[in-house]
């Protein structure tokens, strides 16, 4: 026959029940924050002040924190099971607090690791136009020679761009031209040249 919760609730060992007392809140607040995560409800990022250009141009990614709500639930969460299932496979109360411990620690490890290296794949977003050195692009807009005028490039540099050209040539080069790119101007402008390729 069935014992009622209550029931079972007093032949538990007091440990035992500090356990439990872990496990389910915490189980179900990591199942809530699991959904959030899944579903776009994740608050981390929220109550971010100042400047949005420096805070994106400075970004270096997340840097590795162990502790932290997410990290410190997981703990919680894995400590009450692993806890409970110390004290039901009969292990002595130090070695079951000991594992289940361990047992937290090793997660909290695991979730600051994944957050890490998910943080490490985001990209820059930043256009380094040294790359463009070098590279061959069509003229979108007619460039005026001896740099009296600025035309535009369609150049393939992180995806196809289109940028700001001067010229050091006699004459215009029209749209539709080849150019090779010989040089950046201010960080922002290429100077280029007609190419034969």
């Amino acid at each position: 026959m069935y014992m009622t919760i209550s029931e079972a609730w007093q032949t538990m060992l007091f440990l035992e029940k500090i356990y439990w007392c872990f496990a389910i809140p915490f189980s179900l607040l990591f199942v809530i924050q699991l959904v959030l995560t899944f579903f776009g409800g994740d608050m981390d990022a929220v109550g971010v002040d100042g400047d949005a250009d420096f805070s994106i141009e400075h970004d270096s990614g997340i840097s590795f924190q162990f502790i932290s709500l997410k990290n410190l639930i997981a703990f919680f969460t894995i400590f009450g099971w692993a806890g409970i299932t110390c004290i039901d496979a009969g292990l002595a109360n130090w070695l079951s607090i000991l594992i289940s411990t361990l047992c937290g620690l090793i997660m909290m490890a695991i979730m600051a690791a994944i957050v890490y290296f998910m943080g490490k794949l985001t990209e820059s977003g930043t256009l380094e136009l040294n790359h463009a050195i070098g590279k061959v692009g069509s003229v979108y807009l007619t460039i005026p020679p001896k740099r009296n005028g600025m035309g535009k490039v369609q150049i393939k540099v992180q995806g196809l761009q289109t940028l700001d050209a001067l010229t050091d040539s006699d004459e215009e080069i029209k749209t539709g031209g080849v150019v090779e790119v010989v040089e950046i101007i201010n960080n922002e402008i290429l100077l280029v040249k007609q190419s034969g390729k």
